[in-house]
């Protein structure tokens, strides 16, 4: 175990920990385990964190990797990193509460695989081989998908008798993404690319302002799952930056012996601030905490419609419970309710 004596000082990047679209999905399953008679069932983790997962199994929560397992007419979400269609219909067909709990960012995604394959394009996708993320894009238009994660794999793709799309995985780090981007425009002259970069502002903000404070860090400590890509893409970054000692903990418990000097503190976008804080008390740097951002985030996604209108007809049965007036009630602003709060305060 630190002591006070060893580490000087921690640079805490910011921003760090949890993104717009696990806000959404963190505090959608919340809902949903409050709105439904248990079991809830999610397909797939909701999102990757032990700690996020644990917490909600602690409730019931039953994670599958088949919505077979769900029985007929029970609550199923579906998890923040997209599901294949035919996932998203068997879920619907077994006749039960479904809220499809997907970011955004990957929905732009599935929405850029269906129009370039619908216009006779081959798929050039970027992404992790048998990430959750990964296979539910692909799954969108199989015959047109073609996965790579590497210069080689760019090289070692057939010659296409069709227009080239390039797409991404929205967690890729900058670096695994810029490389392969750069093989594949040159392999592919006039690719197709979207104006707007797949890669999510999130990732790419975390990996922003983890550099910018790796310079003047003798170790960095990523607080994050081994199954998260964006918080492995995190702990790459930084020893890629020369960041002599890298440790991904998922706990203050598995924090290396032997940190001195400078420590860089940062978090995966699926990990809760409260583990940021029990990190940061277990460090407990002689010369305190210096938060460093770059820039803020306010970013928000609403919870899905499905859950929108669920919440809104119990908003107005309890309500009409207590005699209010419909009318005049007040607003629902999730927005303004942190998801760590949400999860912290889950019982």
């Amino acid at each position: 175990m630190n002591t006070a004596s060893e580490i000087d000082r921690v640079l805490l990047a910011a921003p760090r920990g949890f993104c717009a679209g696990v806000e959404m999905a963190i505090k959608a399953l919340a809902w949903m385990v409050r709105a439904c008679e248990p079991p809830v069932y999610c397909y797939h983790e909701i999102v990757h964190n032990q700690r996020v997962v644990s917490r909600f199994e602690e409730l019931g929560v039953v994670f599958v990797d088949d919505v077979d397992e769900v029985p007929e007419g029970r609550p199923i979400m579906l998890s923040a990193h997209g599901s294949a269609p035919e996932v998203v219909d068997s879920a619907r067909s077994r006749g039960g509460f479904v809220v499809d709990a997907v970011c955004p960012l990957v929905t732009k995604v599935h929405h850029e695989v269906k129009v370039r394959a619908g216009k006779g394009y081959s798929i050039v996708y970027v992404g992790h081989e048998g990430h959750e993320e990964a296979v539910g894009t692909m799954a969108v238009a199989p015959d047109a998908v073609h996965r790579v994660e590497s210069v080689d794999e760019v090289a070692a793709l057939p010659t296409f008798g069709t227009p080239v799309a390039l797409l991404a995985q929205t967690t890729l780090s900058h670096r695994d993404w810029s490389d392969v981007a750069d093989a594949a425009n040159e392999r592919f002259p006039h690719l197709w690319m979207p104006g707007r970069s797949d890669l999510c502002f999130a990732t790419t903000n975390r990996q922003s302002a983890l550099m910018h404070i790796a310079g003047e860090c003798d170790a960095v400590v990523v607080i994050g799952s081994a199954n998260s890509s964006n918080t492995v893409a995190l702990e790459k970054l930084a020893r890629e930056a020369g960041c002599a000692h890298v440790a991904r903990v998922n706990d203050p418990d598995e924090l290396p012996v032997g940190l001195r000097g400078t420590v860089g503190v940062t978090a995966g976008a699926s990990a809760p601030e409260e583990l940021v804080d029990a990190v940061l008390e277990r460090l407990d740097p002689r010369d305190g905490v210096e938060e460093i951002r770059i820039t803020d985030e306010d970013e928000y996604f609403p919870p899905p419609r499905t859950l929108r209108d669920l919440l809104a007809a119990i908003d107005v049965l309890g309500t009409l419970g207590l005699g209010g007036p419909v009318d005049r009630r007040p607003p629902v602003n999730d927005r303004a309710l942190p998801a760590s709060s949400v999860l912290r305060d889950l019982a």
